[in-house]
């Protein structure tokens, strides 16, 4: 899965705003002169996949739990202070720290514990670069895995998983994802059934043997690469990175 990193800077990286992009590379150069291994998810890594910048003000940065410590303490050095006090937070998988409305983000597990990060997170997912700073983001099937759960009244990562799958959906590795995935491959199944349903001709590139397994349903066109109509009954506002801006 591992690429080469991109030999120019990807487009998208000129639309972060500057006051943040001096505090996430402030961040990345603390856990690069700490030698401490890391990759990058979020918004980040949705932009690679999907070639769009979706403007947050946070970076999420994902290392192993025996480095989380080290990291934390680095950042603090780079002059990030700990948000909790401001909002409290989960402290059991992620370290939020702020630099007054720039959130950097230390994650060592999923928020539901059901996983915590390892070498694979950090180790398999592609190379990039980035207003000439060379970064690792998460792999396709970690990014999917870990935003598969969030799936809550005020918040859901579903739409992410559906713009991957518009993007990436061929160079994913769907064996490893459901070893992954494991006893929860009905929650795949679910969002596979939608993307099946709102991008009938692009879910042809899911191979045979995941849809025979996971009992999804046939495309119904498989002419028509995303259904519009469909996607503007989810929402009208530009979401599906195939549907261009006021579609709907």
């Amino acid at each position: 899965m591992t690429k080469l990193a991109q030999v120019h800077d990807l487009p998208w990286g000129a639309e972060i705003a500057d006051a943040q992009w001096v505090v996430f590379r402030a961040a990345i150069a603390a856990a690069r002169d700490n030698q401490i291994p890391f990759a990058l998810g979020g918004a980040v890594a949705l932009a690679y996949y999907t070639g769009q910048w979706r403007p947050t003000k946070d970076l999420d940065m994902y290392v192993k739990p025996d480095d989380r410590e080290r990291l934390i303490a680095a950042i603090r050095e780079a002059g990030l202070r700990d948000l909790f006090d401001e909002q409290p937070y989960d402290r059991r998988w992620i370290y939020r720290s702020h630099v007054h409305n720039v959130i950097v983000d230390v994650i060592w597990a999923m928020a539901n514990l059901t996983a915590e990060v390892d070498d694979a997170w950090l180790n398999r997912g592609p190379m990039l670069r980035v207003r000439g700073v060379e970064i690792r983001v998460l792999p396709p099937e970690e990014l999917m895995w870990t935003k598969l759960y969030v799936l809550q009244r005020d918040r859901c990562d579903w739409p992410d998983i559906l713009n991957i799958l518009c993007s990436a959906a061929p160079s994913v590795d769907w064996g490893y994802l459901l070893d992954r995935i494991a006893d929860d491959a009905p929650l795949l199944s679910a969002v596979l059934a939608v993307f099946t349903w709102l991008c009938p001709g692009q879910s042809l590139s899911l191979p045979d043997w995941v849809r025979e397994r996971l009992n999804l349903p046939k495309s119904d066109n498989p002419n028509l690469p995303m259904d519009r109509q469909r996607a503007c009954k989810l929402d009208s506002r530009p979401w599906l990175r195939l549907i261009p801006e006021h579609s709907c």
